[in-house]
């Protein structure tokens, strides 16, 4: 491995992580500079066993050994060391998950081709928390959807702690953006889904009812907490579907809410 020592934080090649608490800076910064931050050599493995490419790592020399195996096909990324004092200062947060590596954001891919032998796929539409963002990603992966579809507005799946909370899945799980609604919902109607909305709405049809004549392609569009869907999102719709609660209680964590819709929609065989 080619391992730096860490003299000097204001050199350029350690820009890549600096300041990644702050999340305004970030959001804009790392889809512009063409990366996004793997955080854990567990999620390292996954980005580069998906075909990404390391740009450099960031550790303590304690965790050089689990690197190592990493990056044995690119002798020729840099690895930063340093102590946990100078990681700190250089990022914004104890690091304490072993390592962080800039990575080369790959390019989307097509709508279509993200789809093109789905059953169930999952949109989101402008949910900006990143945690829900991940959490949902890992019940699309564990329950076994084909894909998620996010879009303009929605938080950036890559982000450091949407990759964190869903367990690297966001790596393995493929996705790609939409364009605003009046292009993606003929976009996706044309391509077989049926649009089901999970909203709150009075003409809303239980999740059971909905399940038991599910049409063969599904598009589960969730929205944000608090918001919900969007006028725009319920309009296009082809049903709109309820989680039926108990006590009192109108609704689900989105991500929780995502985990229940998609067990009871998983396409029998």
């Amino acid at each position: 491995m080619q391992i730096i020592r860490i003299t000097d934080l204001d050199v350029p090649e350690l820009a890549d992580y600096s300041r990644l608490t702050d999340v305004a800076l970030r959001r804009v910064s790392e889809p512009a500079g063409g990366l996004y931050i793997a955080e854990s050599t567990k999620v390292i493995g996954r980005a580069i066993g998906a075909g990404h490419r390391p740009r450099s790592v960031l550790l303590q020399e304690q965790w050089l050994p689990d690197v190592e195996p990493l990056l044995a096909a690119f002798p020729d990324v840099p690895v930063y060391v340093g102590d946990a004092d100078v990681l700190r200062t250089l990022t914004g947060y104890h690091l304490h998950r072993g390592a962080l590596a800039a990575m080369h954001r790959p390019e989307l891919p097509s709508v279509e081709s993200v789809v093109s032998s789905a059953r169930r796929i999952v949109v989101l539409e402008d949910i900006v928390d990143h945690t829900n963002v991940g959490a949902i990603f890992r019940a699309v992966a564990g329950i076994g959807a084909d894909a998620v579809l996010v879009t303009p507005r929605c938080a950036d799946p890559l982000y450091r702690r949407s990759v964190r909370v869903s367990m690297g899945t966001v790596l393995q799980v493929p996705w790609t953006r939409l364009p605003e609604w009046r292009e993606a919902a003929p976009l996706l109607k044309g391509l077989g889904f049926h649009l089901a909305a999970l909203a709150l709405t009075e003409d809303a049809v239980s999740l059971d009812d909905f399940a038991a004549v599910a049409p063969e392609r599904i598009a589960l569009v969730l929205g944000a907490e608090g918001d919900g869907l969007s006028r725009t999102a319920l309009s296009v719709a082809d049903s709109t579907v309820i989680i039926p609660m108990l006590h009192g209680v109108d609704s689900l964590n989105v991500a929780a809410a995502s985990a229940v819709a998609l067990y009871t929609l998983r396409p029998r065989p």
